[in-house]
């Protein structure tokens, strides 16, 4: 379990920007002027900085969005016809990826850290979001969006095929009807659409996106208790996958067993009777259940 990093100094990054404030960490893709594209040193980045955010007790929530007009419009294409060719497109560290000779689709990093993620994650998609910007979109929690925001699936356009876990996530979010639609043609679709169809909770003006996106935070931070909303995170997704109900109640009567007897659970009852704000004293760096984590690390192979 990752030590007790509260107070701890917050890192600076070359890609993203990292902000911890009021139990809030917002992490905003910082490539302004490429329009927030991918690169290899921003998977490094953001997979670092969510590193920092699960170890360090302060942070209750965290926030991604973009910085300028954009979300992210993709992988950066800089090595022209190259770009997705790995053994071919300067590496930038990819090497590191090379498993049993396959490169890690670094999307898939970044999909899988944020799933893995100890705090919930809001995306404010704050303009273009489109390819490794739409898929890396998938793992948050909630996602808002501005109205015109420009979403787009595009890989059939460019050859290949969608990546960063998204054939896993994305038909559970929204159907396979859908997925298979937006992923067939590629087309460019707006942030309307988007919450239409499911991929998004709600849409709101440029100027009150991340107001809203904070709100929800706000909303997690000052009424529940990290370790419990910890729990909830990974209990939803990975029984998302189970095969039986049975699995969810195996797990369910674990938690409630060593959350029933934890002093959050004293703390919540009291604070409810007393009519008062909790304040929760097991910490995710410290207090979470011997059985935590259940499941067996999945490698690449």
């Amino acid at each position: 379990m990752m030590g007790d990093m509260t107070m701890a100094t917050t890192p600076t990054f070359d890609t993203i920007l990292l902000d911890i404030a009021d139990g809030i960490a917002t992490i905003t893709l910082n490539r302004p002027d490429k329009m927030n594209s991918f690169t290899n040193g921003m998977m490094l980045d953001m997979i670092a900085a969510l590193d920092h955010t699960d170890a360090n007790d302060d942070v209750k929530a965290v926030i991604i969005t973009g910085s300028g007009r954009a979300f992210c419009a993709g992988a950066d294409l800089s090595a022209g016809a190259a770009t997705f060719d790995y053994g071919k497109a300067p590496s930038s560290g990819r090497e590191e990826g090379l498993v049993n000779g396959v490169y890690r689709d670094g999307g898939g990093r970044v999909t899988l850290r944020i799933f893995e993620s100890l705090k919930p994650v809001i995306g404010a998609i704050n303009g273009a979001a489109v390819g490794i910007g739409a898929t890396m979109q998938l793992p948050m929690d909630i996602r808002l969006s501005t109205p015109d925001a420009k979403y787009g699936f595009v890989f059939a356009r460019r050859g290949i095929v969608p990546e960063a876990c998204s054939s896993w996530f994305l038909p559970r979010l929204v159907g396979i009807s859908t997925a298979l639609e937006w992923c067939y043609s590629g087309r460019i679709f707006t942030g309307q659409e988007a919450c239409d169809r499911g991929l998004v909770r709600s849409v709101h003006a440029a100027e009150d996106l991340l107001p809203a996106a904070r709100a929800i935070a706000r909303e997690i931070i000052d009424n529940t208790a990290p370790v419990s909303v910890s729990l909830t995170r990974q209990m939803m997704w990975r029984m998302l996958g189970a095969d039986h109900p049975m699995e969810a109640h195996k797990i369910d009567s674990r938690a409630i067993q060593e959350r029933g007897k934890a002093a959050d659970s004293k703390e919540g009852v009291s604070s409810f009777l007393e009519k008062r704000q909790p304040s929760y004293p097991n910490k995710v760096s410290s207090d979470m259940p011997g059985f935590f984590p259940w499941w067996s690390e999945r490698p690449f192979a």
